[in-house]
């Protein structure tokens, strides 16, 4: 995402609940605090349909992220 960022275009990770932490930590070990959407945790045992609704709801708050100045990460339920 640094990459990205650096050569001007937008970037937003999407990770599940269970990696806000991890998130963090990376961010302040880069020096750097992407733009980033949570979504519900577990996902590996979703069926299809059940993970691309968890994408649809997620989708504003990514679109949201992408053309915003501002990145702070958000939760999406």
């Amino acid at each position: 995402m640094t990459a990205l960022e650096g050569q001007g275009l937008p970037a937003v990770y999407v990770a599940s609940t269970e990696f806000v932490e991890a998130a963090a930590a990376q961010a302040r070990a880069l020096g750097f605090e992407p733009a980033g959407v949570f979504v519900a945790h577990p996902i590996q045992d979703r069926t299809d349909d059940e993970v691309r609704a968890l994408a649809e709801a997620a989708l504003e708050a990514i679109w949201d992220r992408l053309t915003t100045e501002e990145t702070p990460s958000v939760g999406v339920r």
